[in-house]
């Protein structure tokens, strides 16, 4: 059985959303899926019951504490032992779990992945990545500064990744530039080009050059693209705001639907020893539901044993 918990008390709406969030993935998970929430025991039957749902869909977990969005990432996970996303992953450590999922604080959330879940042996550093539209985009925040052979080992996390969870034959893998061309580029992106040549003439993953920031949200010019936290959070946040403005003033269509965070949910941590998935602050059910079905599919494709097994 696969088990995936869910933080209820994280996001702006919790513990409402995550709950009804729940409620919703219910009919989509696998029949061998059971979904574990972690939070305010009597907060979440009472939102059970205001919509009809047995409580015992579920598996409750009650925790008593809550690590807030301005509280200290580092201070917070070790002081509130008792907090919904300290508890979860010390679930996810001893195998309870399968995978853990939170709209909370993106700090303890990757406090959690990195001292309790810990980062896979010879991974150099691991990463955050995000869908926009088609295309899976990393490093999207977590290394603001990366080297040149922490760039190629995201190449090959995130080929592995779109394989797994999104289907792809042999994705295509890009290096986001300021050219198409491999003479383009500063220090870091320059060698990262010769470094994921490199890797793709190892047959390690389909390395298919530089691709430049225009060609993003254009249909089939690559579907993995690797940069840097600072240019990776710096497009995510772009394209949030299109997005934001373009529901304000118009009609939606299938390309923006894709630019749309709810209906992936969630952004996973690459890298580490367990499924991770951490959601948008202000996710809604609908988001929540998506967060939940991200996590299930990370955790049924086995993308950790398969990154493991590629970094032996």
């Amino acid at each position: 059985m696969i088990r995936v918990g869910l933080d209820t008390m994280g996001g702006d709406f919790a513990p409402e959303a995550a709950v009804k969030g729940a409620i919703m993935a219910l009919g989509a998970l696998g029949n061998d899926s059971r979904i574990v929430l972690y939070g305010d025991e009597s907060a979440i039957r009472a939102i059970l019951e205001k919509e009809g749902c047995p409580s015992d869909k579920f598996d409750i977990v009650p925790t008593t504490e809550v690590i807030e969005m301005g509280d200290h990432p580092v201070r917070a996970f070790q002081q509130k032992h008792n907090s919904s996303i300290a508890v979860g992953f010390r679930h996810l450590s001893t195998g309870k779990i399968d995978g853990f999922a939170s709209a909370g604080s993106t700090g303890a959330m990757m406090v959690g992945a990195t001292q309790v879940i810990k980062v896979i042996e010879r991974v150099k550093r691991p990463t955050i990545a995000a869908q926009i539209g088609d295309k899976l985009l990393l490093d999207v925040g977590l290394n603001v500064d990366c080297k040149p052979d922490v760039l190629e080992q995201y190449a090959l996390i995130g080929s592995i990744y779109a394989e797994s969870v999104l289907g792809y034959t042999r994705p295509q893998v890009a290096l986001l530039n300021i050219g198409a061309e491999s003479s383009k580029g500063n220090l870091q992106t320059k060698a990262a080009y010769n470094l994921m040549q490199r890797g793709c003439d190892e047959g390690r993953y389909n390395f298919v050059g530089n691709i430049e920031a225009s060609h993003i949200f254009k249909p089939h010019t690559a579907d993995v693209i690797v940069c840097d936290g600072f240019v990776g959070n710096t497009v995510l946040k772009l394209t949030e705001g299109f997005f934001s403005l373009h529901t304000e003033t118009s009609a939606t269509n299938s390309f923006w639907e894709g630019l749309n965070y709810e209906n992936t949910g969630g952004t996973p941590i690459l890298g580490i020893n367990a499924p991770v998935i951490i959601g948008h602050g202000k996710s809604t059910a609908k988001a929540i539901c998506n967060m939940i079905l991200t996590t299930e599919r990370t955790i049924s494709n086995s993308v950790v044993e398969k990154l493991k097994s590629a970094f032996k």
